[in-house]
């Protein structure tokens, strides 16, 4: 089997105002995101998807040129279940000239950002290609499910003190999810208000459904750290993404400062940003997102790094996307999966129903389809009418 062409599509779609959403990233007015098509000559389709960002509309221009002009020419040829060494010579190759120096391949100069995103929307399709060349769901080649289903948790949480109850409680009568999370940080004003908005979550909650609290890296080393003693007292299941992603030691800092388990990856781009968390203790749950990373494999060899050190793997937004649903329904250190209500950012491929057939949750978790590859069904004149 040989790959016969490589298809990157930005696809725009614009919110209706009544549907936008607005929270501390700003007002997210679109849904943008890269869907990869790889063809082969076997007549076997897959396809993936690559992020720029959230709220990053104009970036997904770039990342689709990526895969066009940069990474398609290294790709036609060549098998693509040779899903690992392509991933590599995608990640090394500059993608200037593409240079070779005594035989061997340069690395690439640019090895964060739409690089690597653009990586990823390749992957996510060569993995759905492999499934369906096998008759296999992609969960199957990661080691087969391991459980019937998969618990989830409803993602969301940016009401007021006054509102964040019953917004939580909706989440929970809306589908049986027995774990929610809600957003604080900078968007507060102060910890002490964040923190109160907390305690009011889990009164309306009550003891028996799991809270997390997601800071979207907002704070510095002292105030994620007032937050963790103000709220000892309210049981969170994890405090997310306290600093910014650039202070791994400052994550280390708040993390050895409470008992408040600590999680952060949202932000990270390889395995060795991750490696380095692991390294310096700085989390209890890493977040990469399939999307941004690299795609299955690198979260692959993210989870590798994570399941050594004891650390749990829960990618961001997975249960959103089609290959967070099968990493998650395979992987051996995913105990549960982010599945965002409502208007999701950060995650277009799920609210545009491009592609119908993902898993949807019933009591709080989601049955894996026994479909090959990613299970999905493909709306063509979708991805048509979605090109800005």
């Amino acid at each position: 089997m040989r790959i016969t062409r490589v298809q990157a599509t930005w696809c725009h779609v614009p919110i209706p105002y009544e549907r936008q959403h607005t929270s501390d990233f700003g007002r997210v007015t679109s849904f943008d995101s890269v869907i990869v098509r790889v063809e082969t000559d076997k007549g076997i389709t897959g396809w993936g998807e690559a992020k720029a960002g959230v709220g990053s509309a104009a970036a997904c221009a770039g990342l689709a040129a990526i895969v066009n002009l940069d990474y398609a020419p290294l790709l036609v040829g060549q098998d693509p279940r040779d899903i690992s060494r392509l991933w590599d010579v995608m990640y090394n190759t500059p993608r200037e000239g593409y240079a070779v120096a005594k035989g061997h391949v340069l690395p690439q100069l640019g090895r964060r950002g739409l690089s690597i995103s653009a990586i990823a929307g390749v992957d996510t399709a060569l993995w759905d290609i492999l499934g369906k060349s096998l008759g296999v769901p992609v969960w199957r080649l990661l080691g087969g499910r391991r459980a019937e289903r998969m618990p989830a948790y409803a993602s969301g949480g940016w009401a007021d003190e006054q509102g964040i109850g019953a917004q939580l409680k909706g989440y929970c009568d809306q589908a049986g999810f027995r774990a929610v999370k809600m957003r604080i940080g900078v968007m507060d004003g102060s910890p002490a208000r964040s923190a109160a908005r907390v305690r009011a979550a889990r009164k309306a909650l009550g003891p028996d459904v799991k809270l997390m609290a997601d800071a979207h890296g907002t704070w510095t080393v002292a105030e994620a750290k007032a937050f963790c003693r103000m709220v000892e007292d309210c049981d969170l299941f994890w405090f997310e993404e306290p600093v910014t992603a650039d202070d791994k030691q400052g994550l280390a800092e708040v993390r050895r400062s409470s008992a408040v388990p600590i999680s952060t990856g949202e932000s990270e781009f390889t395995r060795h940003d991750f490696r380095e968390i692991a390294e310096l203790r700085g989390a209890d749950v890493l977040q990469p997102d399939i999307a941004w990373v690299g795609g299955l494999t690198a979260t692959l060899r993210i989870a590798a790094i994570a399941d050594a050190a004891g650390i749990a793997v829960i990618p961001h937004a997975g249960m959103n996307t089609p290959y967070g649903q099968h990493f998650g329904f395979a992987a051996p250190c995913a105990p549960m999966g982010e599945m965002f209500i409502g208007t999701p950012p950060g995650v277009p491929l799920a609210e545009t129903r491009l592609f119908p057939g993902m898993a949807v949750p019933v009591d709080g978790r989601l049955v894996p389809s026994d479909a090959p590859g990613f299970g999905l069904g493909v709306d063509l004149d979708g991805i048509a009418a979605m090109r800005p």
